[in-house]
């Protein structure tokens, strides 16, 4: 009976925090964490302006809650995807390697607008990094990074070295990253805006390109 009579403020108090989280992760997604002010967002939100430091304690606090709560689960979801598309394939070749984890990003389990703000989010971060910079490079990042790094071992065993295999998957990374954010700008290159294709074609050119920049590597430095 007593945790009936709370219920509605709890569902109240749930409601008001996810309403500063989406207002608050719109608006630094489109200017970016220095350009808004907890003013705008409890404006947005509809709440005082008491109702940030309520419930986050400062603005800082809310962007780095943006990037835990909203931010890292759908990083986190795109890795599953990707490595789900591993397994599934039983036995991958460097070509199937990366055309899972491009069409991770380019075809994974996100809305149109939730793909806007996931990269708009993490352009804004490395063009000016704040403390969620760290939180993402160490949580998503990183882990995303080495186990790419494992998967084309083991798929190039006789690679070139170490250092050149990082600088190969970061070409691939930054085109993955690069195409999903341009893809309105590329439709009008390759089909106009009503391109029905163009997620799996820029899947099979990130794939082509790759495997051609680094049989190419790999050719000149056994000159």
């Amino acid at each position: 009976m007593t945790y009936k009579s709370h219920e509605p403020k709890a569902q109240k108090f749930e409601l008001t925090r996810d309403r500063l989280l989406d207002e608050a992760e719109n608006l630094f997604a489109q200017r970016g964490y220095y350009a808004v002010s907890v003013r705008e967002i409890t404006s947005a939100a509809a709440v005082n302006l008491a109702a940030v430091n309520y419930h986050f304690g400062n603005k800082q606090n809310l962007y780095l809650e943006v990037f835990r709560s909203r931010w890292m689960p759908r990083a986190s979801q795109i890795q599953q995807s990707f490595r789900q598309s591993l397994k599934h394939n039983g036995n991958p070749t460097p070509d199937l390697v990366i055309q899972s984890f491009a069409r991770a990003f380019l075809e994974g389990p996100m809305s149109a607008e939730e793909r806007t703000r996931h990269l708009k989010l993490i352009s804004g971060e490395l063009a000016q990094p704040t403390e969620a910079f760290e939180l993402v490079v160490e949580q998503v990042f990183r882990p995303l990074f080495g186990n790419l790094l494992q998967d084309m071992r083991k798929v190039m065993p006789d690679a070139i070295d170490e250092k050149q295999m990082v600088l190969n998957i970061f070409s691939i990374l930054s085109m993955v990253l690069y195409f999903n954010f341009a893809r309105p700008l590329i439709a009008q290159f390759v089909g106009g805006r009503d391109i029905d294709d163009l997620e799996t074609r820029l899947v099979d050119h990130i794939v082509k390109f790759s495997l051609y920049g680094i049989d190419r590597g790999e050719k000149e430095d056994s000159i």
